[in-house]
């Protein structure tokens, strides 16, 4: 749960740059914005699982797909109904923090995925 915890902050807080992190969040050009921010999810995974947990290694790539379907379905949210910072909207908060609760849950799952199958 660790690793995936630091590999959380590194590639959500500190590799994510802000064309990711607000093009992800678009109504039309998301795609490639949201593609290159979870790349970097499965690349920082990966690099961490193959070190650590080699026989893992396939668990990057659950992780990277959880990721990215969590971030569109927030990116959906966001463009659809408005959901933005800027827009002040009430639930922008909120929205954050289902999403970053979604993102830990994964990481929970595959730490006892891991943990029962080591």
């Amino acid at each position: 749960m660790l690793l995936l915890s630091v590999k959380h902050i590194i590639a959500d807080f500190l590799l994510q740059t802000s064309w990711m992190a607000i093009g992800k969040d678009q109504k039309t050009g998301w795609a490639l914005p949201l593609l290159a921010h979870c790349l970097v999810h499965l690349t920082v995974a990966m690099a961490l699982l193959l070190v650590i947990a080699p026989q893992f290694w396939f668990v990057a790539l659950i992780d990277f797909a959880i990721h990215i379907s969590v971030d569109r379905a927030k990116g959906f949210c966001a463009a659809t109904f408005g959901v933005t910072q800027e827009n002040k909207h009430p639930w922008f908060w909120t929205l954050i923090g289902v999403d970053q609760a979604l993102h830990h849950l994964t990481g929970f799952g595959l730490s006892i995925f891991m943990a029962a199958n080591g």
